[in-house]
């Protein structure tokens, strides 16, 4: 049965939820939204269109990724106010770098603790990393995409929301909390507390607008001295 544009049922703010599947595995790789515009670009590009709420705009998936979709079919559940979305996908469907937007396991309500890295950058466990270099690059990434969309309940979103004295007073406080476990001798809280100052660090880099090659650079120019 065949369904046009004008049947399907947008919510009181013209959007209808979409569920993006891959065609081959049917992984739900994510749950985007959809206006009657970017549903039409959809089915008349061949490749995934939708309507950040975030911002207010169409955005093409993989315009500045290559990270873009096939769409292979566009199915309407019963109601007319849900869509689900087949896809030959070129590339992570999550801005991670992880396959699927779906891949945090929820565990029990400890899991649901706000905390930088477990509730903002959980890494591929598929993915291959060289070093801190690359882990840096795509936190730095994932920070950046935190600030331009500012999704709902993100905590680098509240951070961003909460304005530079609160990064500036997290950074604080992670740097105090990571002397106090190098003074314990503590090599496991160590380890944690700076992987959480570094992420406080990426989050005030991006607020002011400094580059990790920024600091890079400035790194390889003072081995030079």
């Amino acid at each position: 049965m065949s369904i046009a544009i004008e049947d399907v049922k947008f919510d009181e703010q013209g959007l209808i939820p979409v569920v993006v599947q891959d065609a081959r595995t049917r992984q739900v790789l994510t749950l985007a939204y959809m206006n009657a515009e970017s549903l039409r670009k959809t089915l008349v590009t061949g490749e995934t269109w939708f309507w950040s709420r975030s911002r207010s705009a169409l955005w093409h998936k993989g315009e500045t990724s290559g990270n873009t979709q096939r769409v292979v079919g566009v199915r309407l559940d019963c109601d007319n106010d849900a869509l689900t979305v087949l896809v030959a996908t070129n590339g992570p469907a999550c801005h991670t770098g992880a396959e699927s937007c779906f891949h945090h396991q929820v565990k029990g309500d400890e899991s649901l603790v706000p905390n930088a890295l477990v509730t903002d950058y959980q890494a591929n466990p598929t993915a291959s990393y060289s070093g801190l270099t690359e882990v840096l690059a795509g936190l730095y990434a994932l920070v950046e995409s935190r600030n331009r969309d500012r999704p709902e309940g993100s905590y680098t979103t509240y951070l961003f929301n909460q304005g530079l004295d609160k990064i500036l007073k997290k950074v604080g406080e992670e740097s105090a909390e990571t002397i106090i476990a190098a003074k314990n001798d503590d090599r496991s809280a160590l380890v944690n507390e700076t992987a959480d100052l570094l992420y406080h660090l990426v989050v005030l880099l991006v607020e002011r607008g400094v580059r990790l090659e920024d600091v890079g650079e400035e790194l390889a120019a003072r081995r030079r001295e």
